[in-house]
């Protein structure tokens, strides 16, 4: 019999995020036994909700989205995205070129097989959100990842930038602020980036997706802001901010030069209008959620849920030997370093099978995020305190006794 087998446009791609070990804990799961995960960055499951107002926006403008909506999406959505991105000074906007997804995810695919031939080169961070590196492969791009310097609070390395550019290279990405390390990026290291794009002529694509989930407060500035002679592509949204991901609601906005990228823009186009439009009932509201009182703020402070909750997490972490991280300042994932010689470690995936074989707990192993080495794993701390609690109890009562010898 003919096999169908899958295509080597695969071979490439990972997504460990729902990757091999979370296969394994759904399989556990199957069986009865009870997992904690703290793999995923969904709100919902952890008790997080949506603010009243969008809840009550949708249900009184479910009745005008039945049918499909421009292809970039509704006006009043795309204007209020524009609005939001006029008070955070991006240059040279429009409506025409604002639009609507179904998450960020969407866009991201979207955006890459808009730009990418066989063989172009795109910089993208180590570690990353792997979604990036997903779907650049997928499109026929050569990913080269940039390192971010954790012990420069995971700032970009712009000398390693610098260094992996070539004449292929057609753009860079910035996280910021970044998944998985919780870093945001001060205007001086923003600057310097916009620099090396302007030297090398790059486009710019900047995941913003948690620009407002930012602690002690840390501004955030959008990369697009500093560089209006450049042609730059900003992406956001509300799956995480307003704790509405199965909404599936994101956006993304070309700004700065946009005349050197007219085609691309066509490009765009084209893809935008194969998929007909977004999430009709999600794009709803966009307005309501981008305007007035920001009750994510509440989350933010002392005292709050989130707040606290890297709080927690940092003061369990600490105490457990052989590990180490670095404070993350947005989002809610930390990044821990463990100490491969210690542990003997040589392989951080089966580092999480085991933990999760043991203490049935799910991580992210720090490869799957395209972090070179072994020695990171991603941490989200979303449950309350005591889950957390619990959680690193348990990893330092399994980092007691494991090896990999």
């Amino acid at each position: 019999m003919r096999a169908f087998n899958k295509s080597t446009k695969l071979d490439n791609v990972l997504y460990d995020v729902r990757g091999p070990v979370v296969q394994e804990a759904a399989r556990m799961e199957e069986e009865g036994q009870k997992i904690l995960k703290l793999n995923i960055g969904n709100p919902a499951t952890f008790g997080f909700t949506a603010p009243d107002e969008v809840v009550y926006d949708m249900k009184a403008n479910i009745a005008d989205c039945e049918g499909y909506s421009d292809s970039r999406g509704l006006f009043s959505a795309r204007k209020a995205i524009m609005q939001y991105y006029q008070l955070k000074n991006l240059p040279n906007l429009d409506l025409h070129r604002i639009y609507t997804g179904n998450g960020v995810s969407e866009l991201i695919n979207l955006s890459m097989q808009a730009l990418l031939d066989d063989g172009d080169e795109i910089l993208i961070p180590a570690p990353d959100y792997p979604l990036w590196t997903a779907c650049a492969t997928l499109a026929g791009g050569k990913v080269v990842h940039y390192l971010c310097d954790e012990k420069a609070d995971w700032y970009p390395d712009i000398q390693d930038i610098e260094s992996k550019i070539t004449e292929k290279t057609k753009a860079i990405v910035v996280i910021n602020p970044n998944n998985p390390t919780g870093a945001v990026y001060p205007e001086p290291v923003l600057q310097d980036i916009v620099r090396v794009a302007r030297e090398h002529q790059l486009m710019i694509f900047c995941d913003e997706i948690y620009d407002r989930l930012c602690m002690d407060g840390t501004k955030h500035t959008s990369i697009a802001s500093l560089a209006p002679d450049l042609f730059c592509v900003t992406f956001s949204g509300l799956s995480k901010s307003h704790m509405i991901a199965g909404f599936r609601v994101g956006w993304m906005v070309i700004s700065g030069n946009v005349a050197t990228g007219s085609d691309y823009i066509e490009g765009i186009n084209m893809l935008s209008n194969m998929r007909l439009c977004s999430n009709v009932p999600a794009q709803s509201v966009i307005q309501t959620a981008l305007g007035g009182y920001q009750s994510v703020n509440e989350y933010l402070v002392p005292g709050g849920r989130i707040y606290e909750q890297r709080e927690c997490i940092c003061e369990e972490l600490e105490k457990i030997p052989g590990i180490s991280f670095v404070k993350p300042k947005a989002a809610f994932y930390i990044f821990p370093k463990i100490d491969v010689e210690k542990f003997h470690i040589t392989d951080d995936m089966q580092f999480a099978y085991d933990f999760l074989h043991e203490k049935h707990v799910l991580i992210v192993q720090g490869t799957g995020f395209n972090w070179p080495e072994p020695d990171h794993f991603r941490i989200v701390y979303l449950p309350h305190r005591r889950t957390l609690r619990s959680a690193c109890q348990r990893l330092g009562e399994f980092l007691d006794t494991y090896s990999q010898e």
